[in-house]
């Protein structure tokens, strides 16, 4: 499981640091893809490949389904750590997350999320907000 939260920095060539206690979890190769909220997601390659039947499974006659098949789908790049555990991030997923020179890197369960620092303070500003509002429309799914 992937938790917590990290502050990094992207170099000039589009790369990160992963956090040490999310390689292992990722293993040798994992794909990132264009991740809800302005961020990017990076699946390890066992949840790729369930997510991978969940879209699959979406009806080709929904317009809907489609879209979402194509957006994360046409995104989604398969990347390996280097020797000093950085990724490297294309250029086209950068621009989707925003990535400028500060990133968070937060795990989310099943996932690890890179946001650029700014979209993710504001993201937690506005989730702070309605918390505790949230937390009661979860309730049915017994959390």
């Amino acid at each position: 499981m992937f938790m917590g939260e990290y502050n990094h920095t992207i170099d000039n060539k589009g790369r990160i640091i992963v956090p040490a206690k999310f390689r292992k979890d990722l293993g040798e190769s994992f794909v990132l893809t264009r991740g809800l909220d302005s961020c990017i997601f990076i699946y390890p390659q066992s949840e790729w490949k369930q997510l991978e039947q969940k879209l699959k499974a979406l009806p080709l006659t929904k317009g809907d389904a489609r879209a979402f098949s194509r957006f994360f789908l046409s995104g989604a790049t398969e990347c390996a750590l280097d020797n000093q555990g950085r990724i490297q991030i294309p250029e086209n997923l950068r621009f989707h997350a925003d990535l400028k020179k500060e990133v968070v890197v937060i795990g989310v369960s099943s996932r690890v999320e890179i946001w650029s620092k700014e979209n993710w303070k504001d993201y937690q500003s506005e989730a702070e907000e309605s918390f505790e509002n949230i937390a009661e429309e979860i309730v049915d799914f017994d959390i």
